[in-house]
């Protein structure tokens, strides 16, 4: 499995593995990643894809700019894996780079809503532990962050995800 940088030519795969990971919300997930490609907090180098050993795109994972009280943080999602490759470590090899991508660049927190039992094994903790505040109460334990090495104690409030995610 190699994972690497998205490019022009990987935008249907990732429609298509998108799709087909979140086929319980058709089109929702999907709609989400054309429309943060097209925002102002669209990062490239946190949009990555796994490959198989044929090439074939199998994930996807993107970090796109937010805030934390006006401050930059990075919000997660989606993370999509093709059903046919799930539970081989895809998943978890899209987060590890990811994560890893983000920390290199000198940011300071990644935010997501995510099943604490997934997330907890990548270091994420409930937003409210570090004085993060959900964009909806009602997230409760679900809105999670991970603190990354440029992360600041001082960095505390309301969190905001890049404006596509407000139109879900």
């Amino acid at each position: 499995m190699l994972i690497r940088r998205e490019t022009p030519d990987d935008v249907r795969a990732i429609t298509e593995v998108t799709d087909a990971a979140f086929a319980e919300r058709p089109g929702g997930e999907s709609w989400l990643v054309t429309e943060l490609r097209a925002d102002a907090g669209w990062l490239p180098a946190l949009s990555l894809v796994a490959e198989d050993g044929s090439g074939e795109v199998v994930g996807h994972v993107v970090a796109t700019r937010g805030t934390v009280n006006g401050a930059p943080a990075l919000g997660l999602g989606p993370l999509s894996v093709r059903p046919d490759h799930q539970g081989r470590g895809v998943g978890k090899a899209l987060m590890h780079t990811v994560l890893g991508a983000a920390d290199a660049l000198g940011e300071p927190l990644v935010a997501l809503l995510g099943e604490p039992r997934y997330y907890a094994r990548f270091g994420f903790r409930p937003a409210q532990e570090h004085g993060v505040l959900p964009p909806n109460p009602e997230w409760g334990p679900y809105f999670q962050v991970r603190t990354l090495h440029a992360y600041s104690p001082n960095l505390r409030g309301p969190f905001r995800y890049a404006e596509p995610f407000e139109r879900l």
